[in-house]
């Protein structure tokens, strides 16, 4: 669905309070606009109390760059995103993969900031970083204390002006071989990881912007050079064609002067203009399929309809809630609810040129599997939605949907910033939640059978399978349809001959009248104020500890229950996760169904689930609707039905689903590391969603047992987030008081195996490829402020941040994996070491190699002064990022609740970061990082590694 949603007028009123701030200096905003004379205010948006929307300003440089500011000064932080409008579908045919892979140019230093300096000076700074490209733009932002601004800013100027005479092949060739290993993770490598491109080539004519996938086809990146690079990047990466978002706690008068200083003087690039948004029609429903390494057959349906921002998209969003939106949809009912499929959705993703109504249903093989049956089931619920027609309750709850939906987005200033970013974007004004308000409520019933009509009754459909290897006869269809291969554009990018006169004749070297070289300095640290906290105490035991957050009208209430998977015994492994599932389920009152109803027409969420040491209920609500909310809170809770179709059903998409997961090499390690870790004796060596034999095992006696045991309030404690203040809250929990509290006796932890270091455990995972690398050991249980914590600080320069040491050799240096990294985590009972990185098949042995080399030097010779100068800098600024958001400030709750914390605890780590010495650090790598005391892990295809690793110097052992 789309989530440009509407924001109630409830909140605006504090939305805009948090922007009626005047600069530092005093000075109104025409001073600012006069202080920097190549910048031209074009509007301003102030919403008035009771109106809706983000306030912004919008200005525009004289080279065509747009700036969007928003003021909110609730968090010492800033948000900082460039958007450039070009994503895959400026790319040619044969030439995919360019825009993805100038994401990753642009992170590889500039004409003045060198290599990898981008994300050392960000992490340095204590802020985040990331870059998306999808079809229709590519974005970079920052989130970083807001005295980081201006370095920001000459950071994405930098890039943006200066960024072609850096580009070198070497760099070309390893962001090159970057991409590939990402393609091979997140593609090549993942159940279904193919499915979105082999769909898009049925769906779209040849040739069309979107029947390309956006990391490019293998064959066009090898096809690439660093010539069509320079190319694409000159042709649609001027100011002219972005949009710089500053969002946050700033001086807008400074902010402007630093736009001007770094911006205004790179020049306009070639001219853009906008992609036509020619609708999608299909000529006969075109079936295609594929074998993959997978346990559930997949089919996978698409209507082509509209675009973005067409009139028609909110009713085809509703169109779609209504047919696979959760449990009140048809989907639901015919498919799920009567065990033909594990799961089933219906979905409207809309991109800028086009839109699709997405069906799609993972079958029960218990049921047979066939997807031709499926796809008759699908074509039936179609036919039933026209008998039923549209209910007010359809209306009413989508509309509710999309208002709690954007209250939520806007919790952050990253969240705004987007917002305001992509509407400018697509749609050329920065602010539309009052026209996408009016566009949800004026939807009708007329206007969903209308455009049902239109573009979905016996339309044309593209029809994908994805079926098991060996498993053709379960295909919905024979194929009918197969892509036509075009021929490779000549170069990466079409111009017109005197753009391309321009562009071939652009190498004149940019000069300012300021050093770009230095770097800005930051300004005075930002104050940390941490969440106030207030605490109470139920009737009946239950600890409840809360902070009020103003920023939105919303509630956060989390639920712990001490216990989780480590309360069931290990040969009913599975058995928290699937109590929990059933709660999920129906009342003794009321159907799932009719719960899942009153849920949605109040936009909140329930959901209770398990880990390896808790039970708990997540409670999302908007703070209008929390009285209503909390009483299905108390249904589901105190009156579950536990009934035998719930857990029949349940029981059955568990078993399927770790079928499922048996083709996920992640899963694999992450399994068999623990049982190699704690063995299977416990349940910590045993994965919380049990094993076919643990999970085929259990009765609904047993989750009917489980229930009384783990949910008690003996073992219960809440953290509250929310706008409402103590004395407010309390009286609303009152329900929870009648909880019993039945007293729950913890298992002790079983004893640990020796574990067997020295070697390489081998999952062998036919035709994988990447292999997956797991190194570690069993290690620190946690603390705030002792040896746990240390460690975490004596880790962040091996694998702790993106220019560590391991994930510089690997990725960048080597281009053996999208991404390496090392961490310590634990709870209060148990701690783990583990390094680990997905990797390229072909180069397995020489990772671990590297792997090795890296553990071994960083225990023998420890963190350099510049490392530990780097890492407390980084650890120390990041704080002012910590508690931006009400899930941010739960969390944080919680560990003080958890671990029994002082509240000030924060401020304790503070000094450990700025007074810990490097000898104490390196002290602690020496004796937590002995290779020998550590066990190594592959998850990979034994053919292709056995001759790899055999001369490493480590005994090679296969394990299930």
């Amino acid at each position: 669905m789309n989530n440009r949603w509407i924001l109630a007028c409830t909140i605006s009123a504090i939305l805009a309070a948090c922007s009626q701030t005047q600069d530092k200096t005093g000075q109104s905003s025409e001073a600012s606009q006069k202080s920097a004379a190549s910048i031209t205010l074009l509007e301003q948006s102030m919403p008035a109390v009771g109106e809706v929307g983000i306030p912004y300003k919008k200005y525009q440089l004289n080279n065509g760059l747009t700036v969007i500011l928003h003021q909110d000064k609730s968090d010492p932080l800033v948000h900082v995103d460039v958007t450039y409008h070009v994503g895959s579908a400026r790319e040619l045919n044969g030439r995919s993969g360019f825009a993805h892979l100038f994401e990753h140019m642009m992170f590889q230093g500039s004409q003045h900031v060198a290599d990898e300096q981008h994300f050392k000076l960000i992490t340095e700074a204590g802020g985040s970083l990331n870059g998306t490209t999808n079809t229709d733009r590519t974005n970079y932002f920052e989130t970083v204390p807001s005295n980081q601004l201006e370095k920001m800013l000459w950071l994405e100027a930098d890039r943006m002006g200066f960024l072609l005479p850096a580009i070198t092949d070497e760099k070309f060739e390893l962001q090159r071989e970057t991409v590939k290993n990402e393609r091979a993770q997140r593609v090549d490598n993942q159940p279904y990881g193919r499915l979105n491109e082999r769909f898009n080539q049925a769906l779209y004519p040849e040739g069309h912007p979107y029947s390309w996938p956006v990391i490019g086809w293998p064959d066009d990146l090898n096809r690439a050079s660093t010539q069509d690079v320079k190319q694409f990047f000159t042709r649609w990466y001027g100011p002219n064609n972005a949009t710089l978002t500053i969002g946050g706690d700033f001086d807008e008068q400074q902010a402007l002067a630093w736009v001007g200083q770094y911006f205004a003087d790179i020049p306009k690039g070639p001219e853009v203009k906008p992609q036509a948004k020619t609708l999608v029609t299909l000529d006969k429903t075109r079936y295609i399929s594929m074998e993959d390494k997978v346990h559930l057959p997949l089919i996978y349906i698409g209507f082509p309809t509209v675009y973005a921002g067409h009139p028609d998209e909110a009713p085809l969003d509703l169109l779609a809630n209504i047919l696979g939106g959760g449990k009140t949809s048809l989907f639901y009912k015919n498919l799920v609810k009567q065990g033909y499929a594990v799961q089933a959705s219906v979905n409207h993703p809309c991109q800028e040129l086009a839109c699709q109504l997405s069906l799609y249903a993972l079958a029960n093989p218990s049921r047979g599997g066939k997807l031709s049956e499926l796809e008759q089931l699908i074509v039936q619920s179609i036919a039933e939605f026209e008998q039923r027609g549209v209910t007010d309750e359809d209306l009413q709850k989508v509309k509710v949907q999309f208002k709690a939906s954007t209250i939520f987005t806007m919790q952050s200033v990253s969240g705004k910033v987007a917002t305001l970013a992509s509407n400018q974007t697509f749609f050329g004004k920065p602010d539309l939640l009052a026209e996408d308000l009016a566009r949800y409520q004026n939807v009708t019933k007329a206007d969903v059978m209308r455009v049902f009509a239109t573009y979905i009754k016996n339309k044309p459909m593209a029809v994908m399978s994805v079926v098991p290897e060996g498993g053709k006869s379960l295909i919905a269809s024979e194929d009918n349809f197969t892509p036509a291969t075009a021929e490779p554009a000549q170069s990466a990018v079409e111009l017109a001959a005197n753009a391309k006169t321009t562009l071939e004749g652009n190498t004149t070297e940019l000069q300012s009248n300021f050093d770009r070289s230095v770097i800005p300095k930051a300004g005075v640290a930002p104050v940390m104020t941490v969440p106030s906290l207030w605490r109470e105490t139920l009737s009946n035991g239950i600890e409840v500890m809360g902070t009020q957050s103003l920023e939105t009208p919303t509630v956060e209430l989390l639920i712990y229950l001490e216990g989780g998977h480590g309360l069931a015994p290990v040969a009913k492994a599975g058995l928290a996760g699937l109590t929990a599932a059933m709660l999920n389920e129906s009342s003794t009152l009321r159907s799932t169904e009719a719960l899942a109803q009153a849920l949605e027409l109040l936009g909140s969420d329930i959901s209770f689930g398990s880990s390896d040491s808790q039970s708990y209920i997540k409670i999302s609500s908007l703070t209008e609707n929390l009285s209503a909310t909390l009483a299905i809170v108390e249904e589901k809770l105190f009156s579950p039905a536990l009934n035998n179709d719930d857990f029949e059903r349940l029981k059955e998409q568990q078993l399927q689903n770790l079928q499922h997961l048996s083709s996920d090499p992640n899963y694999l390690a992450n399994q068999g590391f623990a049982k190699l870790l704690y063995g299977d004796e416990t349940s910590l060596g045993v994965s919380n969603t049990g094993t076919l034999a643990s999970v085929s095992a259990i009765t609904l006696l047993d989750v009917q047992q489980f229930y009384q045991t783990q949910y008690s309030a003996a073992v219960a404690k809440m953290v509250v987030v929310s706008d409402l203040n103590k004395a407010e809250v309390i009286p609303m929990l009152k329900g929870f008081s009648k909880w019993q509290a039945t007293p729950v006796e913890q298992p002790k932890i079983a004893a640990q195996p020796v574990l067997a270091s020295g070697k390489i455990h081998l999952i062998d995972k036919p035709g994988s490829a990447q292999s997956v690398i797991y190194i570690g050991k069993r290690a620190l249980p946690y603390d705030a402020t002792g040896d746990y914590f240390k460690a975490y600080l004596m880790n962040y320069p091996l694998g702790g941040a993106f220019n560590s040491r391991i994930n510089l050799n690997l990725r960048e240096d080597k281009g053996y994996t999208y991404g390496a990294r090392s961490q310590f985590s634990g709870d209060d009972k148990t701690g783990q070491f583990l390094a680990s990185a997905s990797v390229r098949t072909d180069v397995t042995g020489l990772a671990l190699i590297e792997f090795i080399k890296e553990i071994k030097a960083y225990q023998a010779q420890g963190m350099t002064a510049a490392e530990r100068d780097f890492m407390q800098n980084s650890i120390a600024q990041s704080q002012a990022l910590d508690y931006e958001t009400p899930y941010q400030k739960a969390g944080f709750v919680r560990m003080i609740q958890r671990y029994d914390l002082a509240d000030d605890f924060t401020a304790k780590q503070d000094a450990i970061i700025k007074s810990v010495s490097l000898n104490e650090l390196n002290k602690l790598a020496q004796s937590q990082l002995v290779l020998d005391n550590m066990t190594i892990l592959i998850v990979g295809d034994k053919a292709a590694l056995t001759e790899q690793l055999k001369d490493i110097g480590y005994p090679i052992q296969l394990m299930n």
